[in-house]
């Protein structure tokens, strides 16, 4: 599956309303650990059809993104039936990533 842009219009939708566990990516286009991680999470998206995965962009997203108490990018959150249950911060190599999704 591809990557889905999440916003705070489909954040219910997508996140809240989703049949499966959901991983989000909270980053910026000038972040450079960002950069370094969204093709670990891209890759994750398209090699796990179980998983939704999903990037928030906390410039276009602000109010997204403090609803989660975001602090520092990249952060990671995995959830699961519309509860948190997971959330790293910083830069993960994939093997770590998808030992948050168990």
């Amino acid at each position: 599956m591809s990557v889905i842009t999440i916003t705070k219009q489909n954040f219910e939708q997508e996140v809240l309303q989703a049949d499966r566990p959901v991983l989000l990516d909270f980053w910026a286009g000038w972040c450079g650990p960002c950069r370094m991680l969204s093709p670990v999470v891209d890759e994750i998206a398209e090699e796990r059809p179980d998983i939704k995965v999903g990037k928030v962009n906390v410039d276009e997203e602000a109010e997204l993104a403090a609803s989660f108490r975001v602090m520092s990018i990249p952060t990671l959150v995995v959830i699961r039936d519309g509860k948190v249950v997971n959330q790293s911060v910083g830069v993960k190599p994939k093997a770590a990533v998808l030992d948050m999704l168990k």
